[in-house]
């Protein structure tokens, strides 16, 4: 299997529609990757949800223990667990049907990835929204 990301153009689209971005993996911590990231894309004007655990809030947002716990509207699961935990994540994401997951950088599991795309969500694995973000907008 090669997993191909969507296009420039198809990931620009993506984020032009994306209004709610539920984020996997949220770390309460300032310093960590995941609060960074989150916090800049929601400057940038997305609602994050966190989803993790133990934690109240992250962000000024109430924060869910899992998806199914979210009463809200998801467009985009941005995700920031280790590879071995994607399988249930794509999971928890079909069983919702939800329709994009974002897999950031550093993190791939070509399985999962190929099981969200066949059942038709969108899918971009291995890449930076916040970079991407930057390279595609500004």
């Amino acid at each position: 299997m090669t997993f191909q990301n969507p296009s420039d153009d198809e990931r620009r689209a993506l984020l032009k529609r994306v209004k709610t971005i539920a984020v996997v993996g949220l770390s309460p911590k300032p310093g960590r990757p995941s609060h960074t990231v989150a916090r800049a894309m929601q400057d940038f004007g997305y609602r994050i949800i966190p989803v993790r655990p133990a934690v109240d809030s992250v962000l000024g947002e109430k924060a869910y223990a899992s998806l199914r716990d979210v009463p809200d509207k998801i467009d985009l699961v941005d995700v920031f667990r280790a590879a071995e935990h994607l399988p249930a994540v794509v999971e928890e994401c079909l069983a919702l049907n939800l329709p994009a997951i974002w897999i950031q950088e550093g993190i791939v599991n070509e399985t999962a990835a190929q099981k969200a795309r066949a059942a038709g969500m969108t899918v971009v694995m291995d890449r930076c929204i916040l970079k991407d973000y930057v390279a595609l907008f500004t």
